[in-house]
């Protein structure tokens, strides 16, 4: 586990999106993700993501892509996108090697304070795939609460990964802020 310096934490640049795209897909997928404990490599083969979808992000209205940075090196990242009377919180990486030590917590508390206090919204959702309990455990532990609501997974559209299991499908958590 990676300890060091102050966190700053800055939107997103275009310049950013080669180094985002390394971590997003180093925290997800792959045998660099089992550093961390956050890995999808036991149900995901192939991308979690690409330089366009999040170039996408960067410039989209409405949405806020949130680089964390610790003594220089790019150690975090979550996307907000405001949507009517809450944020979407996704696209949320943390560095295998430095997961385990807080910084996740951080980088999530970072996000409800932004969504809250600069777009005045009442509540955070996210949506986690329904069979990653550890994951799921870890966000009731901050706050969100299980809905119960599922959403299919994109099964086919090799943007999202290529499912090694057939009962993959998205649980709606919710949380309010404030």
């Amino acid at each position: 586990m990676e300890t060091a310096g102050p966190l700053r934490f800055r939107p997103a640049v275009p310049d950013d999106v080669p180094a985002l795209v390394a971590l997003i897909e180093s925290a997800y997928r792959g045998e660099a993700s089992r550093a961390g404990w956050t890995t999808e490599a036991d149900i995901l083969e192939g991308q979690r993501t690409d330089p366009e979808s999040v170039l996408d992000v960067i410039g989209k209205p409405g949405n806020r892509l949130l680089v964390v940075e610790r003594d220089g090196d790019l150690v975090a990242c979550c996307r907000l996108e405001r949507r009517a009377d809450h944020a979407y919180f996704g696209m949320f990486a943390v560095r295998p090697t430095a997961q385990g030590g807080g910084l996740g917590r951080a980088v999530i508390a970072e996000a409800e304070r932004f969504a809250a206090e600069e777009w005045g919204v009442a509540a955070v959702h996210m949506t986690v795939i329904s069979v990653r309990t550890d994951l799921i455990a870890w966000y009731v532990r901050r706050g969100y609460l299980r809905t119960g609501e599922m959403s299919p997974f994109p099964y086919g559209d090799e943007r999202f990964g290529r499912p090694t299991r057939d009962d993959l499908e998205f649980e709606l958590l919710t949380k309010k802020l404030g």
